[in-house]
C-alpha cells in the first residue's frame, strides 16, 4: 500500500509541476500558495503546520519563494522576533489560475471514478492520514 500511495503522490506532483510551470511555480510550493491564498499572512510556524512538513524544509521553500518574488517577508508587528509571509502582488494576481490548476488536477486525478466513489476515496485517504498521524505522533 505504501508503494501505491508514494507512486500516486509522485504522479500528482509531476502533473502539478507540468501545469504550474507556465506560471513559474512548482508543486513544492503548493502548500504555501494554498495557505497564503486563504490567509493574508502567516508565520513560518503556521505554514509548517499547514503543510505538515519539517521546519528546515519549509525554511528552504520560503527562501526560494522569496528569492523568486512569489512571497514577501515582513516583521510580525506582534512579535518582532518573528516574520510573517504573504504573497507578492504578482503572485496574488495568479490566484485564479492557481486555483483553476489545483481544481483541474484534483478533477483529472479521479476522473475515472464514479462521483460517489470520489467522495468515499477522499474520506478514506483522510482516514488513513489521521490513523498514521496518531501512530507517528504517539
Amino acid at each position: 500500500m505504501g508503494h501505491l500511495i508514494n507512486r500516486t503522490a509522485r504522479l500528482f506532483r509531476q502533473l502539478a509541476d507540468q501545469r504550474l510551470e507556465p506560471l513559474g511555480l512548482s508543486s513544492g510550493q503548493l502548500p504555501v500558495l494554498t495557505a497564503l491564498l486563504a490567509e493574508e499572512a502567516l508565520s513560518q510556524k503556521e505554514l509548517t503546520e499547514h503543510a505538515g512538513i519539517e521546519q528546515p524544509t519549509m525554511a528552504a521553500t520560503l527562501n526560494r519563494m522569496e528569492r523568486d518574488a512569489i512571497i514577501e517577508r515582513r516583521t510580525d508587528p506582534n512579535d518582532r522576533r518573528s516574520s510573517l509571509f504573504s504573497l507578492t502582488p504578482a503572485a496574488r494576481g495568479k490566484a485564479k489560475a492557481i486555483k483553476s490548476i489545483i481544481e483541474s488536477i484534483n478533477k483529472d486525478s479521479v476522473a475515472h471514478l464514479v462521483v460517489e466513489d470520489r467522495a468515499k476515496f477522499r474520506k478514506l485517504l483522510i482516514d488513513v492520514i489521521n490513523s498514521m498521524e496518531r501512530i507517528v505522533d504517539g
